[in-house]
Parts: C-alpha cells; sequence; structure tokens
C-alpha cells in the first residue's frame, strides 16, 4: 500500500511540472547545444527537444565530474544547462566540457549555453532545470537535496545518502512531501555485469538454503582530522562555502586538494564523511539489505568486537541472522547449502553449481535491464519509484552510522529500526543528529 501510494503521489504532482518545463525548454531551443531545424522535432532520430530532461549538476569534483557528467552529457534524451562548485577551476571546466560536447554533436565551431554558478542555490531557482545530480562531499547531500526537493527537482545523489540518520530522515520526507523521483548512487544494484544482482536473486530463491550470516568486507570508521595543519586558501576556492554546514576549521589540502587525479579524502574524515567503513559500506551493506528483502527495515542489535565472544563488529536482524564487518570478498552470504562470494569482479560460489540455478516464474527477478542513471531517467517520465529510492539509501547509510557510533561508544546497542532510535540509550540517541553551523541548519 505505501508503494503505491507513493506511485500515486509521484504521478500526480510532477508530470504537469515536467511537461509544462518541457515545453518551456522547446520555446527557448534556439540557446540549446545542438538543437538544429533538422532534430527540431526530432526528425534525425534525436530526442525532441521538448521530450529532454533538462540536468544541472550540484557538485563538480572527480565523481560528478569523470562519472556522472562525462556519462550524461553523451545522453541525447538529456540537456545539461548548468553546473556548480565551489572551485571555481574546475567549475570553468567542466562548463567546457559540456559546451565543447554539445559543439561537436552539432558540428559546430562552439556552443555557449552551460550556466556556472558558485552557489548551489541560483541554479536551483531555475524553472526550466527538472533534475539534479548531486555529487558534493557527504556532509552537503542533506542540505542540498531537500532544497532541490523543494525546488520541484528531481534528484540523483552521490552515497553515503546523508552523514547522519536524523539527516537521512529529513531527506526522505522532503523527497516524499514534494513527490520527487530520487535515485541513490548504489549503483551495484544496475551496474558492474549484474553479478550482485545475480547474487542478491539466488539468496533470496534459496539457491543456498536458509541464509545463517553475510560477510561485508570494507574499512574501518573516519579520523577526526584535528591534526591538520593550517594551509592557505588556493584563490580559486570558497572554503567556507566548501564547509557549509559542517564545522569551521582552517584549510587543508587533504581535505580538497586541487589538480588532483583520485578520490579526495574528505571521506576519512568524521565532520564531513564515515571513513572506509561508511564510503563503500555504503555500497556493500545495500547489496546486503537487498539479498535480505530489508530495504525498509535494518538491524536491531549492533555488537562492537570485544576480542572475545565477538572478533568482529556484528549486526543482528530480527530475524536472528548476523552480518559481520570484514569478508573475503565484498559480500559473502553463507548458507545452509554453500555460499556466495561477490565483489565488483567476480561472482563465485561454493560449490559453483549454485551459480546455475534458475530462478522460477515465482521467484523474485531483481534487474530492470538498464543502467542505474538510466533507470532514474526512466522513472522521471513514468514517475516510477527508481531501483534505489532515498527511502533505499538512508536505511543502508543508517547501517554505516549504526556501525560509527557503535566504534564511538564501544557498546552493545539496540536499534529499532521502526521509530529510529536506540532503546534506553540518550547518549547514543544523542548522535543521531549532529549541530550545523547557520545558515544551513535542516
Amino acid at each position: 500500500m505505501k508503494d503505491k501510494q507513493k506511485s500515486a503521489r509521484l504521478n500526480a504532482c510532477s508530470r504537469r511540472g515536467f511537461l509544462k518545463r518541457g515545453a518551456a525548454a522547446t520555446a527557448c531551443a534556439v540557446g540549446f547545444p545542438y538543437i538544429v531545424p533538422a532534430s527540431a522535432l526530432g526528425a534525425d532520430g534525436r530526442t525532441a527537444p521538448s521530450n529532454r530532461i533538462v540536468l544541472g549538476f550540484i557538485g563538480v569534483g572527480k565523481q560528478g565530474r569523470e562519472s556522472h557528467l562525462a556519462s550524461l552529457r553523451h545522453h541525447d534524451d538529456v540537456q545539461i544547462v548548468a553546473v556548480s562548485d565551489v572551485e571555481s577551476g574546475r567549475l570553468a571546466q567542466c562548463k567546457q566540457i559540456v559546451e565543447e560536447s554539445y559543439a561537436n554533436k552539432a558540428d559546430r565551431a562552439s556552443f555557449k549555453g552551460c550556466e556556472a554558478y558558485g552557489d548551489f542555490r541560483d541554479l536551483l531557482a531555475r524553472e526550466d532545470i527538472d533534475a539534479v545530480v548531486v555529487a558534493t562531499p557527504d556532509h552537503w547531500h542533506a542540505t542540498v537535496c531537500i532544497l532541490a526537493a523543494k525546488a520541484g527537482k528531481d534528484i540523483y545523489c552521490e552515497k553515503p545518502l546523508t552523514r547522519t540518520i536524523a539527516e537521512g530522515r529529513a531527506l526522505v520526507d522532503a523527497v516524499e512531501r514534494y513527490g520527487r523521483v530520487f535515485q541513490t548512487g548504489s549503483q551495484q544494484r544496475s551496474e558492474y555485469g549484474g553479478r550482485f544482482r545475480r547474487a542478491a536473486e539466488l539468496v533470496r530463491c534459496g539457491a543456498i538454503g536458509e541464509l545463517r550470516s553475510i560477510d561485508i568486507g570494507i574499512g574501518g570508521p573516519p579520523e577526526t582530522g584535528y591534526h591538520l595543519p593550517a594551509e592557505p586558501v588556493p584563490d580559486t576556492l570558497d572554503w567556507d562555502f566548501w564547509l557549509g554546514p559542517a564545522p569551521w576549521r582552517p584549510y587543508n589540502s587533504e581535505l580538497c586538494p586541487l589538480n588532483f587525479s583520485g578520490y579526495p579524502h574528505w571521506r576519512y574524515y568524521r565532520d564531513y564523511a564515515g571513513g572506509s567503513f561508511s564510503d563503500f559500506g555504503a555500497h556493500h551493506f545495500d547489496i546486503a539489505q537487498w539479498a535480505m528483502d530489508m530495504d525498509d527495515s535494518g538491524p536491531v542489535d549492533v555488537i562492537p568486537a570485544d576480542g572475545k565472544e565477538h572478533d568482529r563488529l556484528t549486526f543482528v536482524y530480527a530475524n536472528g541472522i548476523p552480518m559481520y564487518h570484514g569478508a573475503e570478498a565484498d559480500c559473502v552470504f553463507h548458507g545452509t547449502k554453500g555460499k556466495i562470494l561477490v565483489s565488483r569482479g567476480f561472482l563465485h560460489a561454493e560449490p559453483e553449481s549454485i551459480l546455475d540455478t534458475p530462478l522460477g516464474a515465482d521467484d523474485v527477478h531483481l534487474g530492470r535491464g538498464r543502467g542505474h542513471r538510466e533507470d532514474w531517467l526512466h522513472c522521471i517520465r513514468t514517475r516510477e519509484r527508481p531501483i534505489a529510492d532515498a527511502e533505499i539509501g538512508h536505511r543502508t547509510s543508517t547501517i554505516c552510522q549504526l556501525g560509527n557510533i557503535a566504534f564511538i561508544l564501544n557498546r552493545r546497542l539496540k536499534w529499532n529500526p521502526e521509530i529510529e532510535r536506540f532503546e534506553n540509550d540518550e547518549e547514543a540517541n544523542r548522535l543521531l543528529s549532529r549541530p550545523a553551523r547557520s545558515p544551513w541548519r535542516l
């Protein structure tokens, strides 16, 4: 019933607005990158302007630029018209990438039609933008996504969804309230050769017998970062805006490096993210929840390692299934008839014959036959639920945060996933949220 009500709200609230914005996009087609007379009605095989999804990008660092922007600029059914970032160098670079890409498609010498914004709120104020891709550091996700939902934009947001459990629930509530189509960047559900999907289907159909336990191979909790020395702020960076709702501290290039080829290290510090535990936990715990059909729930018991009875951090679900921190693969599912090991590069089973188990007509088929971003675009048009919507992303992020709270307190915690509170532990409940700097309070 809940899914049907959500689907009805999505259909009712946004289809008219989407079509209205599509009509507006058609009216201003002369300013679009590769809309030339031959394609104005889709006559050359391209998607007609009125049917294109108009996109803005908020956060164009490595993931936003090299993954999302690099892919979506090649989609003929979308139009990228704006990018936003707090660092002017990469902002200018991404604007140039978009405009050169569209100029090349139209076989034109140049094109000027992608605006660059230092403040994402200016991008959200544009009525012609249908949807946004959010690839900021984690501490910005909740604020940006809630404001985007209020502005009537559909949203693709990188994982982990939020920095705190309270932020996650506020984000989910906003997405529901404003009827937005929301995709969490948990792309293991859609990509990597379908290995994770197949593993989840095999667990669900009983190919390994009764599920007994799960191992998750990820790193550890975040650091505080207080040891990082102050450095001069680069001229191209708005450092105060980068910090946003996080506590103020002096600039250090470990957090926001320039001209850096890898993934920046802000993800390893508690003020901005959840460490390696959350960074890949947001992927692998997601698959565990999927395989257990627990997308709208979570564990009820969190037990830190004590070197005695529990040698690893352990989550226990209401059905008694334990999930352990540490594994020989990204996800390992142990059952009464064997086990499945799955990582981004492989899918194995013991015995291997488990992998040949056919899915029957009554078994759960989890695949959608399209990529993760493509699933989001499809659902924007149909107003269906994406494969990793806001509630799913929040529940997965919650597991990461429960583990990090257990690392901090180093004691057993009883969690109620229905009301999202710890039982009889106010100290732990105080860690469900964190103060935010003004004016970025939710």
